[in-house]
């Protein structure tokens, strides 16, 4: 008997059980772990009528071409610039991502590694677990209240991260396309924005738009005064340049969720000082990682059943 489910292919590396929710209703042919590609892809190339991949991601262009049938590319996260979006729009493929249900885990990351920069836990741990405690006190570190926070990029993340530090007394201003209604500074221009701030958090979008969008000019702005936060891309910070900032000193420090090459970390910005380092664990609980599958699944649903998409990617 026949099976007559839609026919996906996974591209991405996802654990099963977050998996099983789609592979309910479609077909699931498994791209990542496909011991022959090539074989996988002439065998069921002309039958694909989805793809699923993640934000971390790249959907090459290459391999969408050799599917006739794609209808729509479901991306499991809200990241969408490793999909390319200009060969989508050019099929009148759907694009489709899982933009808020991560919202306040990733929000919560940002203030936390703010947190961690101001009152220097990790110097506060290794003081303790290097039995440096029984002779004197940890150095004393920096209020978080009262500093002055600039946020990259004001959409759902940045102002669940702006609501946040509110609580925490922060004086909050931002930069983006365009101004707001809302009650912080506007900066039209970065570099004012760095130059203004005693931390600068990167909550924007990646992609080509925003490739380095803070360079070393953003960082000299910044200053041997200012921290730097990215929970955002890899792509938006200058690596190089903020390996060089943090080793010169022009910077007070950086913490990072993201990198421009993952899982690859260059040795330098480990060893960089004044920098505390997380391995993108912005979104990474079991109840937001779930909701993110249940995302996928919704759109591919609506997809299917020729309804709109419930979270569509701008234009596609």
């Amino acid at each position: 008997m026949s099976d007559s489910r839609p026919e996906l292919l996974v591209v991405a590396d996802l654990p099963a059980w977050l998996q099983e929710p789609w592979q309910a209703e479609f077909l699931c042919h498994d791209w990542v772990h496909a011991p022959d590609r090539e074989a996988l892809l002439s065998r069921v190339a002309p039958r694909i009528r989805g793809v699923v991949t993640h934000a971390a991601g790249v959907v090459e262009e290459t391999l969408l071409a050799r599917l006739p049938g794609v209808e729509i590319v479901a991306c499991f996260g809200v990241g969408y610039d490793g999909i390319p979006l200009a060969h989508c729009r050019s099929r009148g493929l759907r694009v489709s991502n899982t933009p808020e249900v991560l919202t306040d885990d990733t929000a919560d990351i940002a203030v936390a590694l703010l947190l961690m920069l101001c009152r220097d836990l990790l110097g506060a741990n290794r003081h303790l677990a290097t039995g440096q405690w029984p002779r004197g006190p940890a150095p004393l570190a920096t209020a978080m209240a009262g500093k002055r926070v600039g946020i990259l990029g004001l959409g759902r993340i940045g102002k669940a991260i702006a609501r946040r530090l509110e609580a925490f007394g922060c004086i909050l201003a931002y930069q983006g396309r365009q101004p707001q209604e809302v009650p912080y500074r506007y900066y039209p221009e970065l570099r004012a924005l760095a130059r203004a701030s005693d931390a600068l958090v990167v909550a924007c979008p990646g992609g080509a738009a925003t490739r380095h969008l803070v360079d070393a000019e953003v960082l000299e702005a910044l200053g041997a005064k200012g921290w730097l936060v990215n929970i955002a891309r890899g792509s938006v910070v200058d690596e190089d340049a903020l390996i060089a900032a943090l080793h010169a000193g022009t910077i007070r420090g950086a913490a990072l969720d993201v990198y421009a090459h993952e899982p690859m970390v260059p040795q330098a910005l480990i060893d960089a000082p004044g920098v505390v380092l997380l391995p993108h664990v912005g979104s990474a609980t079991r109840e937001t990682r779930l909701a993110m599958s249940l995302g996928v699944l919704c759109n591919l649903r609506a997809h299917f059943a020729g309804e709109p998409l419930p979270t569509p990617v701008p234009g596609c």
